[in-house]
């Protein structure tokens, strides 16, 4: 993903929480996956990818939780703003929500994941690519 950008600021919905992340998004995307629906309670989460490296809590820190194995997501213990999700398998990358983000429009989506597990009624309406799993 090329983006000019590389000073990204966000934060929970209640302000609690605020991070800032040095360096250009590698990825951003569409999740449909059962796990992102209930933590987001939404039928999609959109995120962007970045190196975890870059990433810094200038006020509050998120709460953990590991959502299934080798997942560690955070959240909010104030609002429950869903914030990041982790692999193990990629250590060195993380995963933000596009819409904790201060200009989530700046973030479009370029692809959606785990389409096989999208509710029925959530129709894909656009042309990016879609992968029934992961991207990998």
């Amino acid at each position: 993903m090329s983006e000019a950008k590389t000073r990204h600021a966000g934060g929970c919905g209640c302000g609690a929480i605020r991070y800032r992340i040095d360096e250009a998004p590698l990825a951003s995307g569409i999740c449909h996956c059962q796990t992102c629906r209930k933590v987001a309670s939404a039928p999609t989460l959109p995120f962007v990818t970045f190196p975890v490296r870059a990433l810094v809590y200038e006020q509050g820190a998120p709460r953990a939780f590991a959502s299934s194995k080798g997942v560690v997501r955070t959240f909010c213990g104030s609002c429950g703003s869903p914030l990041s999700y982790q692999n193990d398998a990629d250590p060195d990358l993380i995963d933000i929500m596009t819409v904790s983000l201060d200009e989530p429009d700046a973030y479009h989506p370029t692809f959606h994941v785990w389409t096989s597990e999208k509710v029925s009624w959530d129709l894909i309406c656009d042309d990016l690519p879609a992968h029934p799993k992961s991207r990998a």
